[in-house]
């Protein structure tokens, strides 16, 4: 008899219930049904903002460079349009070409909390798969995706970006936000190209596996182009991995809670993601736009009150020898920002240079962060004058989620030992407090967009539909998409 005793095999254990996480994007992409009125109507908003946002950075070399197929010469006879080009390309990477152009300038639409983020990144790429699909579907003589269908997904695209970054605190961690950004747009692409619940939970797992990328290029001494496509490349990837899931590709059950292996323990300091409420339309209700300035929204409030300021200091620039600036504490851990500053993504997420200009144009605009604005001497002498201060009244007013405050207050100070009045903004034009004045200023925005880019006559068709929510939310996206194609 043999004296080697047989191996037993270990014990396979089942596995464990699905993430809670997964299941309830999962869940909320599939039935939710959008019954705010006011969701719908910012989504409108959102709409028009983020076409605006896109058709102005075709003015810039940077941007149009990454645009268009992923080799030159390369076509595709049946895929998806870009707005604002003459671009038909594989939808991934017309998603990725589309989003690039709606990030590109800073001034695209933004949450609050651990996590800001833009939700209209993901806009773009439900904009430019629905028109791939409707087109699609007319040809197989099956009745197009509207306008407000797209409305339905972008509402839903901005809860998760928003209520996943309220209380998540990724980039203290070193991550980038658009981890938020890829989230939301597997899961809501997922369902947009016909997938079920057991797809949109495959997808979504798969996406938290990716993990997030690095904010390295977001950081002090390392800001550059990158933060502009960032939010392209999770949305592309997005679809490709909704893609993989309608082929049937399996989705992993605790991508996050996984002993060891999960996105908890090994990215997240093994800490469970916290919300403040269930997926419904809380984030678009109270989205923050950016108007009129292209640069972080925390320093949306500091800019405006720069420009109030303008017109007191604008002829006396030389004389000024101090500047003050009270802000929050979540501003000044990103944006203030001292030394040289490199490149047009490095200057708008300093505090110190936007309201500099501020101070000296009156205005600004994404032409003021090029090299040829930059070299005013004055701009830098500005800069090293200013002292950044927290106000404690204002951190407290960020974080309360019932007044969501973004408070900024200057007082510049002249060699002759005057001084300027302490000018305030606690809610920035683009708040939902101030929607009554800023919707106006963002139908002007949009509007500028269109006319900068296309005809007279067509520009005119664009604005017309767009500005009739009731006529566009009937409208084939397909349709939409007619008008802004070149």
């Amino acid at each position: 008899m043999s004296t080697i005793k047989e191996k037993r095999k270990p014990k396979t254990p089942g596995r464990a219930s699905p993430d809670k996480v997964i299941a309830d994007i999962a869940a909320y992409v599939d039935g939710y049904k959008v019954k705010s009125e006011l969701a719908l109507i910012n989504a409108h908003y959102c709409l028009i903002d983020t076409l605006g946002c896109a058709l102005m950075a075709l003015a810039y070399p940077d941007c149009t460079k990454l645009l268009g197929p992923t080799f030159r010469g390369v076509t595709v006879s049946e895929g998806a349009r870009v707005p604002g080009t003459s671009y038909v390309l594989d939808p991934v990477q017309a998603v990725f070409s589309f989003c690039t152009m709606v990030r590109w300038l800073e001034f695209n639409d933004a949450t609050w909390g651990e996590t800001v983020n833009h939700p209209s990144d993901t806009f773009g790429a439900i904009l430019v798969v629905a028109d791939w699909l409707s087109r699609a579907r007319v040809a197989e003589g099956k009745p197009p995706l509207t306008v407000g269908d797209v409305f339905e997904l972008a509402v839903k695209a901005y809860d998760i970006q928003g209520e996943l970054g309220i209380e998540n605190p990724f980039r203290r961690w070193g991550f980038d936000h658009t981890i938020v950004v890829k989230i939301a747009a597997t899961a809501v692409l997922t369902k947009l190209l016909g997938g079920n619940y057991q797809e949109i939970f495959n997808a979504v797992s798969n996406a938290w596996l990716d993990g997030p990328v690095l904010a390295t290029f977001r950081s002090v001494h390392n800001t550059g182009s990158r933060k502009s496509w960032a939010g392209a490349d999770a949305t592309s990837r997005g679809l490709w991995l909704a893609s993989l899931a309608l082929k049937g590709e399996m989705g992993y059950p605790n991508a996050l809670t996984a002993k060891t292996w999960g996105f908890y323990d090994v990215l997240f300091k093994g800490q469970a993601f916290t919300f403040q409420r269930p997926y419904g339309s809380y984030i678009i209700e109270n989205i923050l736009f950016k108007i009129p300035h292209p640069t972080g929204f925390h320093a949306q409030s500091a800019v405006e009150a720069a420009t109030l300021l303008h017109p007191l200091v604008k002829d006396r620039i030389d004389e000024i020898k101090a500047v003050e600036i009270w802000s929050h504490a979540s501003c000044m851990a990103i944006l203030d920002k001292r030394g040289p500053l490199d490149n047009p993504a490095d200057r708008d997420h300093s505090l110190q240079y936007t309201t500099a200009i501020g101070l000296l144009h009156g205005r600004l605009r994404p032409e003021h962060f090029e090299d040829s604005i930059a070299r005013d001497p004055r701009v830098d002498s500005l800069r090293n004058k200013m002292t950044v201060m927290e106000d404690k009244r204002y951190t407290k007013g960020y974080s309360d989620p019932k007044r969501l405050s973004n408070a900024h207050a200057m007082r510049v100070h002249f060699t002759d030992g005057t001084k300027t009045e302490r000018v305030e903004v606690e809610f920035p034009m683009g708040h939902p407090r101030r929607r009554g004045v800023g919707i106006s200023v963002l139908k002007t925005k949009f509007e500028d967009s269109v006319r900068a880019v296309f005809a007279a006559k067509q520009a005119q068709a664009i604005c017309d539909v767009c500005f009739d929510r009731k006529r566009l939310m009937s409208l084939p996206v397909n349709a939409l998409f007619d008008l802004l194609v070149k």
